[in-house]
């Protein structure tokens, strides 16, 4: 499978890098260029592309005023010579990004999270007659773990990385969202029950003053979210006194 992308640029050497890389990497396909932000929202919109890299300081209209703009869910790979830029971008779920000047064993990192991406909101995109998996996968820097539902207690977020927390007493930390998992995860078997925790129903062994326990770990209910996590558990048939 390729994916399509285009490069939002205004420094024409940086845009040549981007350029090289994308045509060395066989599953990428380079649909256009463009030098400013105002001409890529145009094409935008009677267009579409899976990935965008994007420099945040361009005149005219800056990259971060493009992701306030721009339709549709592409996943955009920020390139910048200021960490600061990036940082603020992550506000708008970017992917990763690259600072300047971009070494290729970067740029190929960036592209692969931006592919699992995708490959994740297709396993959401499901019509609702087609089973789901009993697991997910999970990427550990290099690795990829194929996690059951029965194995995972709780995730807790941390920003843009989580630490999955397993039976089996395995810790593994990736880099994604706590938003983009849970869209992953079968609302049967789990609930949001805070800001920066899902948990397993199954694996809730008591729910007191507010909080729950799973495995001796006390984790918060959150305000916003305790009306339907209650909802759940009583589906469940907990012990609880919350």
């Amino acid at each position: 499978m390729r994916y399509s992308c285009i490069i939002v640029e205004d420094e024409v050497l940086a845009q040549d890098i981007l350029v090289k890389y994308i045509h060395a990497f066989s599953s990428l396909q380079l649909v256009q260029t463009f030098g400013n932000a105002s001409e890529a929202l145009a094409y935008l919109n009677d267009n579409t592309v899976d990935i965008i890299f994007l420099d945040i300081n361009m005149p005219e209209l800056s990259g971060i005023e493009f992701l306030k703009l721009v339709k549709g869910k592409p996943q955009i790979i920020i390139t910048t010579a200021y960490s600061e830029y990036a940082l603020e971008g992550y506000e708008y779920a970017v992917c990763d990004y690259l600072l300047k000047p971009i070494r290729y064993e970067r740029f190929l990192k960036a592209v692969n999270i931006a592919i699992e991406r995708i490959g994740k909101h297709v396993v959401q995109n499901l019509s609702s007659n087609e089973q789901l998996p009993g697991h997910l996968f999970i990427k550990e820097d290099q690795q990829v773990h194929k996690i059951s539902f029965d194995n995972l207690l709780y995730i807790q977020g941390m920003g843009n990385y989580l630490k999955v927390f397993l039976a089996d007493k395995k810790v593994i930390v990736t880099r994604t969202t706590i938003i983009e998992i849970e869209e992953q995860l079968p609302a049967n078997l789990f609930s949001r029950v805070h800001k920066s925790f899902i948990v397993s129903l199954k694996a809730i062994s008591k729910i007191s003053f507010g909080q729950i326990d799973i495995d001796a770990v006390l984790i918060p209910i959150g305000a916003t979210y305790k009306q339907e996590v209650m909802k759940k558990i009583k589906a469940v048939g907990i012990n609880k006194n919350a």
